[in-house]
């Protein structure tokens, strides 16, 4: 479970992350010279944490800290930062940078979804700090739900690898927001989009995971995904034909955790990653089981032996893998500590 001992440990991580503005990858367009410019120019909100996504995400892990550990002395910290960051003109600034006319995919849809995911936690924070940061982000997180709806009815085919673009992996997050923002625009349209790509998907090529630079399962993502838009006994079925032989434990391909040869290497590292996006999933898609399905129980084994490999690679103090894999962490976590 997320005890206060993580919690003080991941706030520590993700706080010298965004504080940190370089070493800096940008997604950015230059259309002139006069666009080359500073990270915290760019992005006067989210830099630091080296790409723009991966600080979107350490700014969930501390809203996930902070609402979870309100006791804790970091909470200070945390504010401080959200406060700074989630100015108003930081935020006006994010929303402007979208506008330009070289931003269009801009992020697509990785750092779109964990905005929304980031929007969706400050959310359910219930004291004064935490409202006023949750309405600071709100024209941004418009922002990408425009993008979702302006996108999702052109994007005719699913991004099905296991990196950033990964469909099954943004449609998730964005389907989780405007369910719990009441978005019924935006939920319509992403379970519409996950049922075309993904409904009628039979016999999932397990055996070819994994790709070595991922850190999705585009297997697992995908049933995580559809775990959102079927009902139990829906979900059993689609499971079934998507990944038949889960039951068979040991060997199943995707029941063994990932190597993980070099932590320095910016790409083999996403494999640390992966084992703890796999637990994450394994977890979610155990919890949307009926009760008494004899895969619960493969499932959350899987989940177990996922978490352990995958915690070995934040004992690592390489900036490659500390940068993003503590919010995949928690994300496993959780989801292992609901399964129960």
């Amino acid at each position: 479970m997320l005890t206060a001992d993580h919690a003080r440990r991941f706030a520590a991580i993700a706080l010298a992350n965004i504080a940190a503005e370089y070493p800096a990858k940008l997604d950015h367009v230059l259309a002139s010279a006069a666009d080359a410019a500073a990270p915290s120019t760019l992005h006067p909100a989210f830099h630091g944490s080296f790409d723009w996504h991966s600080c979107v995400h350490m700014h969930w892990l501390l809203a996930r800290i902070r609402r979870g550990f309100p006791g804790l002395d970091c909470r200070r910290d945390i504010d401080a930062g959200f406060a700074l960051r989630l100015a108003p003109d930081a935020i006006a600034a994010e929303v402007a940078y979208l506008a330009r006319a070289h931003s269009q995919s801009f992020e697509r849809s990785y750092g779109w979804a964990w905005l929304l995911k980031l929007a969706t936690e400050l959310s359910m924070h219930d004291d004064v700090a935490g409202r006023r940061h949750a309405q600071a982000l709100q024209p941004l997180a418009d922002a990408f739900v425009q993008r979702y709806l302006a996108y999702l009815p052109r994007a005719g085919y699913a991004i099905r690898h296991g990196m950033h673009a990964n469909s099954a992996f943004g449609l998730a997050f964005a389907l989780d927001y405007a369910r719990a923002a009441g978005h019924e625009g935006l939920a319509r349209q992403c379970t519409a989009t996950a049922l075309a790509w993904f409904g009628e998907d039979r016999d999932a090529p397990a055996r070819w995971e994994p790709s070595g630079a991922d850190f999705l399962s585009p297997c697992l993502m995908e049933a995580a995904l559809m775990r959102r838009v079927l009902d139990a006994a829906e979900f059993a079925a689609w499971l079934e034909a998507f990944l038949p032989g889960l039951v068979g434990g040991e060997a199943h391909p995707l029941a063994t955790p990932v190597r993980v040869a070099d932590r320095g290497d910016p790409q083999i590292v996403h494999l640390d990653g992966l084992n703890l996006s796999r637990a994450w999933c394994f977890a979610e898609i155990a919890l949307a089981l009926p009760a008494g399905d004899s895969r619960v129980g493969t499932l959350r084994a899987a989940a177990g032996l996922h978490l352990a490999a995958g915690w070995q690679g934040l004992a690592s103090d390489d900036y490659v893998g500390g940068h993003w894999l503590a919010s995949f962490a928690l994300l496993a976590l959780e989801a292992r500590a609901e399964l129960g």
